[in-house]
Parts: structure tokens; sequence; C-alpha cells
């Protein structure tokens, strides 16, 4: 079997989805009689006029050669194909929830509806062409069902490079990974620590979205006079310093805005049996990260400073993050489990 996995791709942006991406055809590739290729569609959301040509261009794609096309991210996953399965990541969410929530840059006016209308409509035509659709957490299944009518089957990405993350020492700092930006909400984290009390550190490491973000958090370090306590490592890491910086943290922080998912970050440090940090509207991760696994709070610096200093204590860390880890350990998500479901 010919698969083709489809993604968009956003140049020098890259986050969970894109190695979840490059896992999922290392993966085929490693069962029998599978071959696999990924195909990244350069992709631009703004200005948002752009969006129509998006949908164009890969409505219009043409396959040949190709058995089963699995499709992750608007507007990749327009492309046809007679086989395709739906591995839903999210979709243009502009022209959903966070339209509703006053964070979307269609706009109110006949233009901006209009482009909604229209990414609308060409999701629906695609979710209706899919053999299968499956997604990634119960929150995107709820989107799905919600603005769009059609039902899915979760299927929970597998962790990354899972021999790479086990339990390790218990350090002096919270460990927060992944990418660098105003929805993931590091500024929260270092607002907040200049309100912890305790004895403990913050690293912040990961790819930024923008130069303007690292540069927001570089001053707001210095203006807040962290540099004793936060630590900063901006860019790309080798998945091997990602994983001994989890595993040797106190506990790990992840305070996204409406996760789709768990999320690669939730995962890694349940796997390392450390408790997270996040806060009650990140969506996804509220799926397994509770008072039993680590500390949900409001999302505001006072709120994120007690969860630290609750998570600061040594041996409440320890027995969270046991706890997270047993969870992890009995969802049983695997690869194999997950290709034989794609090629089901």
């Amino acid at each position: 079997m010919k698969v083709l996995v489809v993604n968009n791709a956003a140049p020098f942006i890259r986050g969970g989805a894109e190695e979840l991406a490059d896992h999922l055809v290392r993966k085929l590739n490693a069962t029998d009689g599978v071959q696999a290729e990924l195909l990244r569609v350069p992709f631009a959301w703004a200005p948002r006029e752009r969006l129509i040509d998006e949908i164009v261009l890969n409505q219009a794609f043409q396959l040949y050669n190709v058995d089963r096309v699995i499709g992750l991210k608007f507007p990749a996953y327009l492309i046809p194909h007679q086989d395709k399965v739906l591995w839903l990541l999210h979709q243009f969410r502009q022209a959903y929830d966070l339209d509703i929530a006053g964070q979307s840059h269609l706009g109110d006016d006949p233009d901006g509806r209009a482009i909604r209308n229209a990414i609308q409509a060409a999701d629906d035509q695609c979710f209706a062409d899919c053999r299968r659709i499956f997604v990634n957490s119960p929150t995107t299944q709820g989107r799905l069902k919600k603005f769009n009518g059609f039902s899915s089957e979760v299927l929970y990405p597998p962790l990354n490079d899972e021999e790479l993350f086990v339990p390790g020492e218990y350090g002096n700092y919270i460990f927060a990974g992944g990418r660098v930006a105003p929805g993931k909400r590091q500024h929260l984290l270092i607002e907040a620590m200049a309100k912890a009390k305790g004895d403990f550190r913050l690293v912040i490491a990961g790819p930024p979205e923008s130069d303007a973000y690292a540069v927001e958090l570089t001053a707001l370090v210095e203006r807040l006079d962290l540099k004793d306590r936060v630590e900063l490592k901006f860019g790309f890491h080798p998945r091997e310093d990602i994983a001994r910086w989890a595993a040797g943290a106190l506990a790990c922080a992840y305070l996204p805005f409406d996760e789709d998912s768990v999320g690669y970050v939730t995962m890694e440090a349940f796997a390392c049996a450390k408790a997270m940090l996040t806060v009650s509207d990140s969506g996804g991760l509220l799926e397994i990260v509770s008072e039993r696994t680590g500390a949900v709070v409001a999302p505001t610096a006072e709120a994120v400073a007690e969860g630290m200093a609750r998570l600061s204590e040594p041996s409440r860390a320890r027995g969270l993050g046991e706890a997270a880890k047993t969870l992890w350990d009995e969802k049983g998500v695997t690869w194999d489990e997950t290709i034989r479901r794609l090629l089901a």
C-alpha cells in the first residue's frame, strides 16, 4: 500500500503537528507492505483573502500512484482522493471557535463572513468525502460535531521518541517546553514567577513563533528582575535535551489557550512522572491534568504562582508525578495500534 500523509507547511514554524507527521511517516514505512511519504503544502493565512486561494489550490491537487491519503490539517486535508482518511489535528479555528471567542482575523464584515462560509463549506465537503474521520482528542471531536455535524473516532497521538522520556530525579525547577507563542502564554509563567514563593526556578525551552514574542519575554524577565530565577532557552533543541530537562524537573508547566489535545508537552511530562501545571481554559489538557496529576488554576499570574508553589513541595510533586505516569500508561497509546486503525 502506498500512503501519502498530507499536512500544511508554514515556513520556519514547527510544532507538535510537524513532529507527528514525521513520526507517522516513519512508523508507516516500518510497517510490512507499506510505503509512505509526507507531502507538506505551503500555507499562508494572511492576508485573509489568501485563504480562498489556499482552498482552491488544495482542492485542485491531483494525486497519482497513491493508494491512501491521510490528511492532518487544513487546508492540506482538502486534497481530493478516492480513499482518504482524516486524522484531524484541528480545523482552521479562526473560522470556528476562535471566531466566537473574538480571536479571529477574519472580521465580521461581508468579506470576512464570505471567507468564513467558504472555509466551512470546503470542510463540510471534505468531511463528507472521507472514508473515516479520526480526531486527536475529545475536544477536537466535540468541536467537529458542534460546528460541522460530523461524527468521528478519537485516536490519540502516541508519544514520539518514547524511549527517551523516562522518569528521572526531581530537581529544583519547573520545566515549560514546547513552541513559544502568545497562545501558549509563557509570559503568564514569567509573571507568576515574580509572585511565586519558594526556592525554585523556571526553565522555558522551545522555538519562538516570532522574534517579537521572544523579545517580549526577554524584556519581561529583565523588567521583573528574574534573571536568576528564569532561564530562556529559545530555539530548536535535540530531543535528548528536551527529555533530559523534563526528566530532571520538579514539575512541568503548559498553559495553552484551548489546546486541541492533551499535547506533547503533557505526554512527555507524564511519561517522565512529572506533575503538570496548567490553567482552567487550556482545553484538551484537562482530560488528564487534574488535581490528581498536577494543578489546574485560573489563568492569572496570582493563581499560577499559587499553583507553582504547591508543585514546588517535593513530596507532593513526586506523588502527583507518579499518578500522572500511571494514568498515561493505563491509556495504552501505542504506534502499532495507531497504524492499524489508520490503515484498516
